[in-house]
């Protein structure tokens, strides 16, 4: 792993020591970020998988249902019914947030009538057969489970988005960053301690220099008063 140029200095360990600390601590938060995402998603899909299924069941049904009103109506009768004016239907979306990821929520609100099951139909009954009043009914069933599936769906790909940033993330303290910090902490550990050695060798010396001095200062005084008796 490269280490990082900086000077090899008292100051630059504390700081890059301090730095490695809150490396490990985010890298330990952001872990357990992704673990509980993870989590989160996988319950996420299963809701998802569960919700299409019931939906393409309704949909089908009442395709089905479509073709045997068609069937016996004649296609021009049942698009002309179909256009006709309905209940009105409303859509407020809004937004959560699931471990800092914003998400959309779609509430869909109905009119009093179909609130209470009653499904206004927009033709009278002596236009059409009671086929086509299974079909639309299986829609007004299927809308609301459509409208969350969506939300879900799109919910599933906002997490897993978010995941594989999170997993980058972690990738790079786990792996570049934190390595890069241990390896530099080290480098400079081992040349402060070299540098060390080093000062505490030339103070031996320097030491040993003095005493040595001192001693033959010391004989030399001796020897002179000797020679002075």
């Amino acid at each position: 792993m490269a280490v990082m140029r900086v000077n090899p200095n008292r100051m630059e360990l504390l700081r890059l020591k301090e730095q490695l600390r809150v490396a490990r601590r985010g890298h330990k938060l952001l872990k357990d970020k992704r673990d509980e995402l993870m989590r989160q998603f996988l319950t996420l899909v299963l809701d998802v998988d569960e919700r299409r299924r019931k939906v393409e069941h309704l949909v089908e049904r009442s395709h089905s249902e479509q073709l045997l009103a068609r069937a016996t109506n004649g296609d021009h009768s049942v698009d002309e019914a179909l256009m006709n004016q309905t209940h009105s239907l409303y859509a407020t979306v809004g937004r959560e947030n699931t471990m800092s990821v914003r998400t959309p929520v779609v509430s869909v609100s109905l009119d009093d009538d179909a609130r209470e099951g009653k499904m206004p139909l927009p033709y009278g009954l002596a236009t059409v057969s009671g086929e086509l009043d299974e079909a639309i009914d299986t829609l007004h069933e299927a809308l609301p489970e459509l409208l969350e599936l969506a939300t879900l769906e799109h919910k599933s790909h906002l997490m897993a988005a978010e995941i594989e940033r999170t997993r980058r993330r972690v990738n790079s303290l786990e792996y570049v960053m934190i390595p890069s910090l241990e390896e530099t902490i080290r480098s400079i550990t081992m040349k402060m301690d070299e540098n060390e050695r080093g000062n505490l060798t030339r103070l031996m010396k320097v030491k040993d220099l003095i005493v040595e001095q001192a001693i033959e200062k010391r004989r030399r005084q001796m020897e002179e008063r000797l020679l002075s008796l």
